[in-house]
């Protein structure tokens, strides 16, 4: 049986902060989970836990229970795939140094980003972009923001479209660990292992099927049946391969800044049944209220 969307609970356990590519500080994500009506959360910043612990007093404030939650970026048959962690242990030391070699990893992709939109001077550009990340690493939504401050765009749509959208030169790739590597890295921090938004990257159901069937021979747990901007067909899609390969499901927002109704926190479709909840299987499982 799964928990019901809406009152008196509504799990989102995926979305960003500034700590990240995300609009909205860890404090001011959680009231605006509150006011949502989400009463527990995941924050899943790139590559960061950095944002956990401003997130855990923002919880306590606003009566919002607080999952620890992450999302790594990996790389899967030439392509790059992220994972969800979910319920790990934060205060994992060698989860904390590879989060820390994968932060080196977005600021080294931030600087490549810089110097490829403003080659004589790539420091202001990234310095400015790094201010719009709340001096955090910048990710492109960032470098957009400062674009449009500096005048070089008229809008953050004209930003990606003319320097950060696919195949354009701020489309930087950066050099990630392959997928078993970091499904191995959230199991040894005690975590849950989640595939994220599996339909937003655009591969065949066949194509799909196998990343899904070699994330599960890593030990990989569960895939988001429920995120935003899924199509017609896809929760059935993955309903199915949810069921048939065996996992767990989640679900999450994937929140990143207010505005857009389609991804607002804790707007989240109900969980077909037959499928059994991840958090079923937390460390301390989350249980229907009375």
């Amino acid at each position: 049986m799964t928990i019901p969307q809406g009152s008196p609970n509504c799990i989102d356990l995926h979305c960003h902060s500034t700590a990240s590519d995300g609009a909205l500080s860890p404090e001011e994500l959680l009231a605006r989970a509150a006011e949502k009506g989400v009463s527990h959360l995941a924050l899943t910043d790139h590559d960061t836990i950095d944002g956990l612990s401003a997130a855990k007093a923002g919880a306590l404030k606003h009566g919002v229970q607080l999952v620890p939650g992450v999302e790594l970026s990996c790389v899967w048959g030439r392509q790059t795939i992220h994972i969800v962690g979910l319920d790990f242990d934060p205060d994992d030391e060698r989860f904390q140094t590879r989060l820390a070699e994968q932060k080196e990893n977005r600021w080294h992709r931030a600087r490549k980003i810089a110097e490829r939109l403003q080659n004589k001077d790539p420091d202001s550009l990234l310095a400015l972009a790094t201010e719009k990340a709340g001096g955090d690493v910048p990710g492109r939504p960032h470098f957009a923001k400062a674009l449009v401050e500096m005048g070089r765009v008229t809008d953050i749509n004209q930003a990606f479209n003319r320097h950060l959208g696919a195949g354009k030169p701020g489309d930087v790739k950066a050099f990630w660990p392959e997928l078993a590597e970091v499904v191995r890295w959230i199991i040894e921090a005690g975590g849950i292992a989640v595939v994220a938004h599996p339909r937003k990257y655009k591969m065949t159901a066949t194509r799909l099927r196998a990343l899904v069937a070699d994330f599960k021979a890593a030990g990989g747990r569960s895939i988001e049946v429920i995120t935003s901007g899924q199509q017609a067909g896809d929760l059935g899609f993955l309903t199915d391969l949810c069921r048939r390969e065996g996992l767990l499901a989640s679900q999450g927002s994937d929140f990143h800044f207010p505005g857009a109704a389609w991804c607002e926190l804790g707007r989240i479709e109900k969980m077909p049944e037959g499928l059994t909840p991840v958090w079923h299987h937390f460390r301390e499982p989350i249980a229907l209220a009375d």
